[in-house]
């Protein structure tokens, strides 16, 4: 890993998206100048960076893999600190939005670059790490730069998905935390409806992904669908709390201050007080939407039928507190 300098080429450059040119893949790269990443989530930093000049050329800047991964060995960067898997709607954007308030910590919510990455193809195992899993230790470690040299602690969170990428996560990154993020399921799918996102809405993430067989043609109950996605996330989370000695079992709070104090004992944060106050200040409002104050949503004691195999996993994996 290079050490950190006063400048080098790469610094405030990134990588961020995934184009595919003539059947092969390639990295479109964004510059960051100052901007701090600690909005909700990456796609906002990325929009607020898009009108810098660098940006805005009609020059993109873009590289092969190859040199994505080439690039990486020359950068400064802070090793992952701890990956933060979660089952949506259950505090992993608020949490990472804590995290953000430490002086000395990157926090990489839900980027698309890494999603687009786990997502490749790869062969059949031969044990060495396949392009993909290389060009996505190379993106996140240039994600992860010392571009101001204070960056100590990295925070990854995945999207929701990723739990079933938890295999190829473990192996390249055999020695870092795991956060699994969870909450009720009947709690979460009343959340997908006011709002769903792109695990909720078949066809976004391939079923395939999921394990599912569904026909195309059939009409799709919404509700049903997540709760079968939601099925899967607890299956894998149990499966991964039972065998994973370096994880820790995060169950929803309505207050973040809960989860956060589980979260800084794993990981023996420090925060000073000055920070803890502006977590437990920040805890007031919507982890999403830092303007808006954070509300309870009524409590519903309906359970549809199609949610019951979800709640008995949920159930399975709140034993093992």
């Amino acid at each position: 890993m290079a050490t950190r300098t006063e400048s080098y080429p790469l610094q405030h450059w990134i990588p961020y998206k995934l184009r595919t040119t003539n059947g092969q893949p390639d990295c479109r790269w964004l510059y960051l100048g100052d901007h701090p990443m600690t909005a909700p989530f990456f796609d906002d930093t990325q929009q607020r960076c898009l009108s810098h000049p660098y940006n805005s050329s009609p020059y993109a800047s873009v590289s092969s893999l190859d040199g994505l991964i080439e690039m990486a060995q020359a950068v400064p960067a802070v090793a992952p600190t701890a990956f933060i898997f979660h089952v949506s709607r259950c505090g992993s954007t608020l949490l990472g939005q804590l995290l953000s308030l430490l002086t000395n910590a990157v926090v990489l919510s839900e980027v698309p670059i890494l999603d687009a990455l786990l997502r490749l193809p790869t062969p059949v195992d031969s044990g060495l790490p396949s392009p993909a899993d290389q060009a996505f230790v190379a993106a996140l470690q240039l994600l992860s730069q010392q571009r101001t040299g204070r960056e100590a602690a990295v925070f990854i969170k995945t999207d929701s998905w990723h739990l079933l990428q938890y295999g190829t996560l473990r192996r390249l990154y055999p020695k870092t935390p795991f956060i699994l993020l969870y909450r009720s399921p009947d709690e979460v799918l009343r959340s997908q409806r006011n709002r769903r996102g792109m695990q909720a809405i078949p066809g976004l993430i391939p079923p395939a992904f999921f394990g599912f067989t569904t026909d195309p043609n059939a009409p799709v109950d919404l509700d049903a669908y997540m709760a079968m996605v939601l099925e899967r996330y607890f299956e894998v989370l149990l499966m991964i709390a039972k065998q994973d000695s370096n994880c820790l079992l995060i169950d929803y709070q309505a207050d973040g201050m809960v989860m956060m104090n589980q979260l800084i004992r794993f990981l023996d944060l420090t925060p000073d007080a000055d920070v803890y106050a502006a977590m437990a200040e920040r805890c007031g409002y919507h982890g999403k939407y830092p303007g808006q104050l954070f509300g309870k949503e009524p409590v519903v004691s309906e359970c549809p039928e199609y949610l019951q195999p979800a709640m008995t996993l949920y159930h399975q994996l709140n034993a093992l507190l």
